[in-house]
């Protein structure tokens, strides 16, 4: 059956649009040209933009250059987008030509078509609503875009920051939790002084924290706004209180807080807080894909690794080996944080590859951004629903493993020198000896002090082993 179609002409011609679509001739001809992933504008993408739309109709008709007739249809319109409807028309792929502009008029052909039918009128004539002389009044692609990623952003990131902030405060209380247990510290993978398992997971909250304020200073930057820039971010076509007037309304519309840039050129030619704010995004990334590898090493075995942990079974393990099973969310985390690492690559490389008063590689940097936010939120959130709040402390195993430990000679080196410490270090471990034994053996220290020196949990704590006068 064939399907029904609508003619409708641009600049290059006229093309056939499906007759039900609510986009236009130009979305058709990006569809055409960009068949590449399959991957379609990210939902806060589309969003954002919408957003610019809406607050550019309601500054148009406060101003009076738009006829409220207009503006209210098209504001109608912007808002059915915002509830969720019709988002099977937003079509253009992820890669398509330069700054955004398939994109841009896909948002614009959408809101126009709907908004004329709100007002009688038939998709595909863009009368009494135009994509271009109205949706689009006041605005470039090369302001909006940036704009909408600015925003896109920052809407996404809130919700990254309450995952962060939930994932550091399971860590932190399995920190609390963790206090008393004590186990091996190691270096290189090898034997080290004794920790306190909540002094790792103490640390791993201090670290997502850290990680959260490095975010919210990089977001900063992204509440500059260049809209009103228009085609060179110059401000031509656009009337001098909209820049302020789009920030007012978009702050209504988002909750987001909004400033307007100083410099709309300079926030048209550098994508440069976008890239920093990646740059962010990717260090968190590296510091969990850290944490969620040490929780998989901790919980290994459980009898052939070191079963420090148990981490909470979410799902059997093996489609052959019964019984396993693995760790997961920290598996899941890992990957999410190496696409991240990926991602910022990709944003950087794009960045730094603007000419002049545009950088065209937007929708790439985009999608990007918008991507790692998104999958480092739920990542963050299922680990600390799914895995860190259920972990348990193998007790016996961290002291069996501490107690063999050759690190623990490092506690007698005050004493006895470095070398002879060594010496025991080596001996302890070619006989299969504890250090505690060896030492009370070989008579190496009076048997009064060497429970004070070999005090495994003062070793977690500054000082000198067997000095009491330390706090």
């Amino acid at each position: 059956m064939t399907e029904s179609v609508r003619t409708e002409k641009d600049p290059l011609g006229s093309l056939a649009v499906p007759a039900t679509a609510l986009y236009g001739v130009q979305t058709v001809r990006a569809t055409r040209n960009f068949p590449i992933s399959g991957l379609r504008p990210l939902p806060m993408f589309v969003t954002a933009v919408v957003w610019i739309k809406k607050a550019a109709a309601l500054t148009h008709r406060e101003t009076g250059r738009l006829d409220a007739r207009l503006a209210d249809a098209i504001i109608q319109a912007a808002d059915e987008v915002l509830a969720g409807q019709h988002r099977e028309n937003f079509v253009v792929d992820v890669y398509q030509a330069g700054a955004g502009t398939s994109h841009n008029m896909n948002v614009n052909e959408v809101l126009a078509n709907r908004a004329n039918e709100i007002l009688g009128a038939p998709r595909g004539a863009y009368a009494p609503v135009h994509p271009n002389d109205h949706v689009n009044m006041a605005q470039s692609t090369n302001d909006v875009i940036p704009t909408a990623i600015r925003i896109g952003v920052l809407a996404l990131a809130t919700e990254l920051g309450r995952a962060a902030v939930q994932l550091r405060d399971s860590l932190l209380e399995k920190g609390r939790e963790f206090d008393d247990v004590l186990k091996s510290g190691r270096t290189h993978l090898q034997d080290a002084m004794p920790i306190r398992l909540g002094q790792e997971f103490h640390a791993y909250g201090g670290t997502i924290d850290r990680n959260i304020q490095r975010l919210a200073q990089a977001a900063d930057y992204l509440r500059d706004l260049g809209i009103g820039g228009s085609a060179v971010g110059t401000g031509v076509n656009v009337e001098p209180s909209y820049p302020a007037l789009m920030v007012r309304h978009l702050h209504e519309l988002t909750g987001l807080a909004l400033r307007a840039g100083s410099d709309r050129i300079q926030l048209m030619q550098s994508m440069g807080d976008v890239a920093a704010f990646s740059a962010q995004l990717r260090t968190l990334a590296v510091d969990l894909s850290k944490c969620a590898s040490d929780l998989r090493l901790m919980a290994s075995g459980p009898r052939t690794g070191l079963d420090e942990l148990v981490l909470p079974a979410v799902q059997p393990g093996s489609s052959i080996m019964p019984g396993k099973v693995n760790p997961s969310m920290a598996e899941m985390v890992n990957q999410v944080c190496y696409q991240v690492m990926g991602n910022d690559l990709c944003v950087a490389v794009a960045a730094e590859h603007g000419q002049l008063e545009l950088n065209v590689m937007m929708p790439v940097i985009a999608h990007n951004v918008m991507l790692s936010v998104m999958i480092l939120t739920s990542a963050m959130t299922q680990l600390a629903e799914r895995c860190v709040r259920g972990i348990e402390a193998n007790r016996e195993q961290c002291a069996y493993w501490l107690e063999r430990s050759a690190a623990l000679a490092t506690a007698l080196a005050p004493r006895i020198g470095y070398a002879r410490a060594a010496e025991l270090s080596k001996q302890s471990v070619k006989e299969n000896t504890l250090i505690r034994e060896l030492v009370h053996r070989e008579h190496v220290l009076p048997d009064n002090e060497i429970d004070a020196i070999l005090d495994l949990r003062k070793m977690t704590e500054i000082g000198v082993p067997g000095d009491d006068s330390r706090p």
